[in-house]
């Protein structure tokens, strides 16, 4: 029997796999390109400083103020990669609230600007 001449199933697609292809088809809507790859649960420092944008020393500067939690096996460090992407997403909210900032400081020159 070939799968196209199975009878269809009907089965619930998990909230988790529904918001991913949610981001998908919006990211797609407004042109935007989307990735798909996976990681390993364990990260050498070099693929983590590129997943962050940041040099490997600057990278382990940042662990060694414990900015990044980090673990030795042997003489190596590695990160997990959930806390490699949770750092990644603060690093980007952060971002997000800075510049949502200083539009609204940019606004409120501008309207000042207007008032004169």
């Amino acid at each position: 029997m070939r799968a196209s001449e199975r009878a269809p199933r009907s089965e619930r697609i998990p909230p988790e796999l529904t918001r991913i292809i949610e981001q998908v088809i919006e990211t797609l809507a407004e042109g935007g390109t989307v990735t798909i790859g996976t990681l390993p649960k364990e990260l050498t420092t070099t693929t983590a400083a590129g997943i962050l944008g940041v040099s490997r020393p600057t990278l382990m500067k940042m662990i060694g103020r414990g900015e990044i939690p980090a673990h030795k096996v042997g003489t190596h460090s590695r990160l997990f990669s959930r806390d490699v992407l949770e750092f990644r997403r603060a690093q980007r909210e952060d971002a997000r609230k800075a510049f949502e900032e200083l539009r609204e400081l940019e606004d409120l020159l501008d309207r000042g600007m207007e008032s004169e």
